[in-house]
């Protein structure tokens, strides 16, 4: 873009939006992520959006000057719309369970302001305490919860969305069931800021457990926690929360937070159950985990429950800390689980790479982090060539396997090139059209998932 050319979109943004940023320290921090990703270059400006309108006025500006937009992103020659300052929880209803809220409010401010009328938002990806509403519509985030509550698509009733050329949309609705036309909610759930710009979202509540409780096991091999895993399924028991870390999160745990975990074995295993039933339920799934465990222990409230699982929720800080890092996502069958993290194992020797693996086993939806040494060498959010070269091999796996290569991250740019080994050049084509009804210019985005 011309100087001439930016500084009349930024004239004409300044004319119609709250506020239009464009200094160098502004454009910088909008030029990269908690990913770790880093632009080529500046963002053209950024949008601080304080409302719907101003979101509805810069996709009209963006549709005039044809520029491509980011929500919330990096994005080098594009406009970043920065949504975080709509962070208003509009609605909290409690005799119909549900909450209306803007895009920046944070998923542990949610779930922290249903708690005071009993009930919970039950996503909850270990990222809550940061990560937004927004953020988590776009990418159809897990969490540690999804085994038992669902993804954000099983809590999302209705959104409101700005599309290419700023008209403003509703779908879906309040009530529990509505089946009116098409399904266009489930639609823009983690279609990335594809299709439109999620501005509101009026999200499904669940009552509150009367009590949570924790188990946690052990084992001397990943095999042996991942067959305690598969046998919970097999006795059709029902944890809010089964989660497995591997041996090297373990010692990243330990030197990080001064524990002993990696001590008691090559696996962890932690296991919840929430309810009325919590105890009998907890009772049944430590039966199962303590067959082969070579340690066990079981929360005998809240407080020692949540210590327990902070284990889980320590592991990326403490990966974080040790060097340049990046998080896969994949999902395969809950009976292969041994078996992927066996083949990552395999794949990470054979190219000499640092692989942590974490796993919510419960849905099969693994976790494998490549960590590196930092270096002078390194390009900023780019892995290094053997890093790169076992990453590929992740993804081709969990194709193999009869899984796919994102179970709550998204495609976005690093997994372009799996897609249509995944879903097919047909699917991949239809998906081109419904982009194209939505957004005839391309400007959402672009180069994003499909």
């Amino acid at each position: 873009m011309t100087t001439a050319a930016q500084i009349s979109l930024v004239n004409d943004l300044a004319s119609q939006v709250s506020e239009v940023v464009t200094d160098e320290l502004s454009l910088l921090a909008a030029s990269t992520d908690r990913s770790g990703s880093v632009a080529a270059g500046l963002p053209l400006a950024v949008v601080r959006a304080h409302s719907i309108a101003d979101v509805q006025a810069a996709m009209r500006v963006a549709s005039a000057h044809r520029v491509p937009v980011v929500p919330r992103g990096a994005g080098a020659g594009h406009l970043v719309v920065d949504l975080s300052a709509m962070d208003r929880i509009l609605e909290l209803d409690p005799v119909d369970e549900i909450a209306v809220v803007e895009p920046g409010v944070l998923n542990a401010r949610l779930d922290a302001a249903a708690a005071e009328v009993g009930l919970r938002y039950a996503p909850d990806p270990a990222s809550a305490a940061i990560c937004s509403i927004g953020g988590n519509v776009a990418t159809n985030a897990g969490g540690l919860r999804c085994v038992k509550y669902g993804v954000t698509r099983e809590a999302v009733l209705g959104l409101d969305v700005v599309l290419a050329d700023g008209t403003l949309i509703h779908t879906g609705r309040r009530t529990m069931k509505g089946v009116a036309g098409l399904d266009l909610t489930a639609l823009f759930v983690g279609s990335e800021g594809t299709l439109g710009i999620v501005v509101g979202a009026t999200l499904r509540l669940k009552p509150r457990p009367v009590s949570t409780l924790t188990a946690s096991a052990a084992y001397a091999s990943v095999a042996a926690a991942a067959r305690a895993c598969a046998e919970i399924a097999a006795a059709r028991r029902l944890p809010s929360m089964l989660e497995f870390i591997d041996r090297r999160c373990l010692e990243a745990v330990d030197r990080f937070a001064g524990t002993r975990y990696a001590e008691r074995g090559d696996a962890l295993v932690i296991a919840q159950a929430d309810g009325p039933a919590a105890a009998t339920e907890i009772e049944a799934i430590a039966a199962i985990l303590g067959k082969e465990a070579t340690w066990i222990e079981q929360g005998v409230d809240e407080e020692s429950s949540d210590r327990l699982v902070e284990t889980r929720r320590q592991v990326l800080p403490a990966i974080e800390a040790e060097g340049s890092w990046f998080i896969e996502d994949i999902c395969v069958p809950r009976s292969r689980l041994a078996e992927a993290v066996d083949r990552i194992s395999e794949i990470s020797d054979r190219h000499g790479v640092r692989t942590y693996t974490l796993a919510h086993a419960g849905d099969g939806n693994l976790h494998p982090v490549i960590g590196w040494d930092p270096s002078p060498d390194d390009v900023p959010g780019v892995m290094p060539p053997a890093e790169t070269a076992a990453g590929d091999e992740i993804f081709a796996l969990a194709i193999e396997l009869g899984g796919t290569t994102t179970g709550e991250h998204g495609v976005g740019r690093l997994k372009q090139k799996w897609l249509e080994p995944e879903i097919g050049a047909d699917s991949i084509d239809l998906q081109h059209r419904i982009k194209a009804a939505l957004d005839p210019l391309g400007i959402l985005n672009p180069g994003v998932g499909f």
